[in-house]
């Protein structure tokens, strides 16, 4: 395209959302020479909508002239549709694609051009995510304050942008990493600009949940309603080797939150919770499942108030995990690093996953903990395989492989539920209960030994910050926890 020339643009989809793109292209973006609609629906084949032909089937769309960016507004589209759809834009040479939203993230029913973003392997890659009006789902959450932990993470910032056109009085960002907040305060804000939940304040915080006394003075003074705690340490190989560290952000980063959260009235409270807190091998398993058994305690004295825990596996794209570690091993040439050819893991795609996270909160019970249903296992190198023909390459031809064995903390397969537990359907499209047969143990005692390893004890000196000691005390709490030898500082 020749430099100041306008980028001759289609959209593929002429219904509610392919009009209303239309008709923020044509206001905002006057180096786009909108041209058609290409749509498969004949009764739409050889129409005029919003001034634009209607031209179709899609799979015709290069017989269509010269295209240079596409932008797909099909919401309800399945996940095949998606990849026919955008092997027919690849083979037609167009090298700009866009994609709305599904269905069940256009929250406020109204597609937005702001909402648009650069197609991603995760798009086509997985299940058809389950389609649940989020408008409905979010009354429970309408004209009340929200609090987002770990704000500015995969789940967290998704959590932010459903949450935004969802009806919340106001929205508190927080996060201790200020790039983070930084970059999901600004998007929000450009969401707002452009339409999208401009009713709701955002209110962007920089805090550590090791900090006590500053979680007690703010939840005192916001008037929290809602909170979602997503923010931890999550990397199984760093929380191995910084096992201390894992220990006082997870553990007493959420005692200290759920203690300033019944101190200061919060009626809701949903703990996002991991796969790797069933019988955990890692460090970072056994924090999340310590975190489990802090918030179904605490329910009980939180009165008629609510505080759950929502578990589910691995999400696709999220930040610091396998797709986009794939998608830099590709562009660099190669080659995908592969724990083990036997690895599986559960994935769901983030949007779907906090789009359950949210009805859950609403719809669940306090002191129970609820899993989402995540299908089939996933064969890593399936995955791999792929996210490189995404990218245009051949897998074992274009992109090799490489095996690089498990590290610590890893296990090949992980499982959903332990053998004490039964998963129950709800009445609730892949949200299901977990029975526990035995309530929530007290984990006071539990809390006072790990105390002295992560905070210094003047008292105990040679508890601090002691692996060897942590390790122990852990194993006692979590005996599926791997027993093996550690430096003691």
């Amino acid at each position: 395209m020749k430099a100041g020339a306008q980028r001759t643009t289609v959209i593929l989809g002429a219904g509610f959302a392919g009009r209303a793109l239309a008709k923020e292209i044509r206001e905002k973006m006057p180096d786009r020479k909108l041209e058609a609609f290409w749509d498969d629906d004949p009764a739409k084949i050889g129409t005029n909508i919003e001034g634009l032909p209607v031209r179709g089937p899609i799979a015709q769309v290069a017989q269509g002239g010269a295209v240079d960016e596409a932008f797909i507004a099909i919401p309800s589209g399945t996940k095949n549709q998606l990849r026919s759809i955008w092997n027919t834009l690849v083979d037609a040479g167009i090298a700009k694609i866009k994609i709305l939203p599904t269905i069940s993230q256009i929250v406020d029913g109204e597609a937005h051009l702001v909402l648009t973003r650069e197609i991603d392997p995760q798009d086509l890659l997985g299940r058809n995510p389950v389609q649940i009006s989020l408008k409905e789902s979010l009354k429970y959450l309408s004209g009340k304050r929200v609090l987002i932990t770990g704000a500015g993470g995969s789940i967290g910032s998704e959590l932010a942008r459903q949450l935004l056109s969802g009806g919340a009085e106001r929205l508190y960002l927080y996060g201790h990493g200020e790039n983070s907040i930084y970059q999901i305060d600004k998007e929000l804000r450009q969401l707002q600009a452009g339409g999208v939940g401009a009713g709701s304040t955002i209110v962007p915080v920089i805090g550590d949940l090791k900090d006590q006394g500053h979680l007690e003075f703010l939840l005192a003074r916001m008037r929290v309603d809602v909170i979602f705690h997503t923010a931890a340490h999550k990397h199984v190989p760093l929380t191995e080797l910084n096992p201390v560290e894992a220990v006082t952000n997870n553990v007493f980063g959420t005692h200290h939150l759920i203690e300033a959260a019944l101190a200061s009235g919060v009626s809701r409270f949903v703990l996002i919770s991991t796969d790797k807190a069933v019988e955990p091998n890692s460090v970072y398993g056994a924090t999340k499942r310590i975190c489990e058994d802090l918030v179904l305690e605490a329910d009980s004295r939180a009165g008629d108030r609510r505080f759950l825990v929502v578990r589910f596996g691995n999400v696709l794209g999220s930040r610091g995990s396998i797709i986009p570690l794939f998608r830099e091993q590709i562009l660099a040439g190669g080659p995908v690093t592969i724990t083990d050819k036997r690895m599986t893991r559960f994935f769901m795609t983030i949007p779907e996953a906090v789009t359950l996270v949210l009805q859950a909160g609403g719809v669940g019970a306090g002191g129970h903990l609820y899993l989402l249903d995540m299908g089939e296992p996933i064969a890593i190198e399936d995955l791999a395989c792929q996210v490189i023909r995404f990218h245009g390459k051949e897998p074992h031809k274009d992109i090799g492989f490489k095996y690089i064995g498990l590290r610590p903390g890893e296990r090949l397969e992980e499982t959903l539920w332990a053998p004490d537990e039964e998963p129950v359907p709800t009445a609730y499209a892949r949200i299901n209960r977990l029975v526990k047969p035995t309530p929530a143990r007290d984990l006071r005692p539990f809390l006072i030994l790990l105390n002295p390893i992560c905070f210094f004890d003047p008292n105990q000196p040679s508890r601090y910050r002691n692996r060897q000691h942590l390790r122990t005390v852990l194993r006692a709490w979590c005996p599926t926890l791997e027993d093996k030898d550690e430096p003691e500082y």
